[in-house]
């Protein structure tokens, strides 16, 4: 048993769980692990461990679930918390992912994701707290991973010129976006982090989770991350109807806003090709290989925007399409450049 097992062990006697069983929970792309602590009488908890010597911080995620719980919604809460060393307690929402719900009863597809959406609509209008902002200049930085690790894993080589250029073309694109009223984005607002949770009312039914990157941000971009999702097919006629019922709730000019929704929406899309080819070469993670095809569709239909023609242009000479052949190289590629 390591020293950390030993800390883990100390904060979980501490927190009066000692006599629990513990069992692994499925973990994420993060260097997070979470544990499911059943008590004799049935009572249950997660545990969070999280690092600190792998770049992790506890506090921003208890700040947000605290301020997610002010205004009403359902984060779990802190049983117990120990910051210095990376160890949290929370409340236990279940196993009903949205994802898993919907394997099993696929027709409730629609009223779901309505109340994912009705979540946004509530959390936008409430004044979010002091977070760092993603302006222009931080979105097209985060693209980088695009020519950093996609690029590279299948050409073989960075085209550094293509990135500047790409950088340039991005970020002119990105820059109205700055002027417009932010709010609260949690960054990975889908399927898999949203739990349903029918024994609560109204908003409260929608348990969240792994907001602890949450910043500031336009409104737009939690209802990209929902409805394009990279783990999960959202047809394009729900996607449709959720974007209406979002608009319809809120005060955005419909150009304006699904301008921005295409921009961000490619965004979002060339990032998470960059982090699941980096997941494979880096990591050894080959299975997000299976999800760049998806990933890559919706970059495409983002492109389709009028507005983003040179973007498109530029995107389509310089970044090679996931090809079955490409897609074969790359995982043949997977842990190779732990270091790099």
């Amino acid at each position: 048993m390591t020293s950390r097992d030993h800390d883990l062990e100390a904060f979980v006697e501490r927190a009066g769980w000692g006599g629990a069983t513990i069992t692994p929970l499925a973990g994420d792309a993060s260097t997070r692990r979470y544990d499911r602590l059943v008590q004799p009488d049935g009572m249950r908890a997660v545990l969070m461990d999280a690092p600190p010597a792998k770049g992790n911080d506890i506090r921003p995620f208890t700040r947000i679930a605290a301020y997610l719980a002010g205004i009403g919604l359902s984060a779990p809460r802190i049983f117990a918390q120990d910051d210095r060393r990376g160890f949290l307690l929370l409340e236990d929402l279940g196993d009903d992912l949205f994802a898993r719900v919907l394997e099993r009863e696929p027709q409730r597809e629609a009223a779901l994701y309505e109340a994912a959406v009705d979540v946004l609509v509530h959390l936008h209008r409430a004044p979010p707290p002091p977070l760092a902002t993603y302006d222009a200049a931080t979105l097209t930085s985060l693209t980088a991973p695009t020519f950093d690790w996609y690029q590279f894993g299948i050409a073989g080589e960075i085209d550094d010129d293509a990135r500047t250029e790409f950088s340039k073309l991005f970020e002119k694109h990105l820059a109205p976006l700055d002027t417009q009223p932010k709010v609260l984005i949690q960054r990975d607002y889908h399927a898999e982090n949203l739990l349903w949770l029918p024994d609560r009312e109204g908003l409260a039914r929608v348990g969240v989770l792994d907001f602890q990157d949450a910043v500031l941000g336009h409104t737009a971009y939690d209802l990209v991350s929902l409805l394009q999702d990279a783990r999960r097919d959202v047809p394009p006629e729900l996607e449709r109807q959720m974007i209406d019922h979002f608009l319809d709730q809120s005060p955005h000019d419909r150009e304006r806003f699904t301008m921005a929704y295409a921009v961000l929406g490619a965004q979002r899309n060339l990032r998470i090709l960059g982090v699941f080819s980096w997941l494979c070469l880096r990591d050894g993670k080959a299975h997000y290989i299976d999800l760049i095809p998806r990933v890559w569709g919706h970059v495409q239909t983002n492109l389709k925007h009028p507005a983003l023609a040179d973007l498109a242009k530029h995107i389509h000479q310089s970044l090679p399409p996931p090809t079955s052949d490409a897609l074969t190289l790359l995982r043949s590629k997977c842990a190779t450049f732990p270091d790099r």
